[in-house]
């Protein structure tokens, strides 16, 4: 446990890029292969971009109601418009772009590949920095480690290591460089790509430099 930052004892993590955040709101990112009906319902979903184990109607609708609000990016918005999936409001935004909700503040983060034509820089996908209860947590969403990480303020960093589609755990651990996070997750391992070495092996290039959790799988 750490002592540092309270907020992480509050992050539960879902595999991928699956997390819910406990706080004044009930926060998810990326919501995932979740436990259907035994998860609490959302006040906010962030979803980062459209592809499926970021986007996924089934779990989206599972802790969706009439009080959520879902921030997302642009192309997430277009499929939400015939998903049939009833909330309060949806926000879909650009990079670059800040939102306020009670009791949270939000800016949207560019987030792309370099080299790699998975995630294109004008395709506009998204990483999120949200502030609650005191405490800022930096999502990354699919990514590489781009210059933008440097004007990043964040208490929390959840970075993808999984490589092939998104960072490696090297590439991670310079990208944390960068942010000056006090905590950083590895995220984005142990599904399609990557696995539990990749999250060690960023602790490991960190030690001493940055703390390094790694959460355990919430399935």
């Amino acid at each position: 446990m750490s002592m540092s930052i309270p907020g992480i004892d509050r992050l539960h993590w879902f595999g991928g890029s699956s997390f819910r955040w406990d706080g004044t709101k009930t926060v998810y990112f990326d919501p995932w292969k979740l436990n259907g009906k035994t998860e609490p319902k959302a006040d906010i979903i962030f979803i980062s971009h459209e592809h499926f184990d970021h986007y996924s109607p089934e779990d989206v609708a599972s802790i969706a109601s009439k009080k959520t609000v879902i921030v997302c990016s642009k192309a997430v918005y277009g499929e939400l418009g015939g998903s049939g999936i009833s909330v309060k409001e949806t926000r879909p935004l650009d990079p670059g772009q800040e939102a306020s909700l009670p009791d949270i503040k939000i800016k949207a983060i560019a987030s792309y590949n370099i080299g790699k034509a998975f995630h294109a820089r004008d395709s506009n996908k998204l990483g999120f920095v949200v502030n609650m209860d005191g405490i800022s947590i930096y999502h990354a969403g699919d990514t590489d480690r781009i210059p933008e990480m440097k004007d990043i303020a964040c208490d929390i960093a959840l970075l993808p290591v999984g490589g092939t589609y998104t960072m490696n755990a090297d590439e991670a651990a310079s990208a944390a460089l960068d942010i000056k996070p006090k905590i950083a997750v590895p995220m984005h391992y142990g599904d399609s790509v990557g696995s539990a070495r990749d999250a060690g092996r960023l602790k490991e290039l960190l030690e001493g430099k940055i703390e390094v959790k790694i959460l355990p799988k919430e399935r």
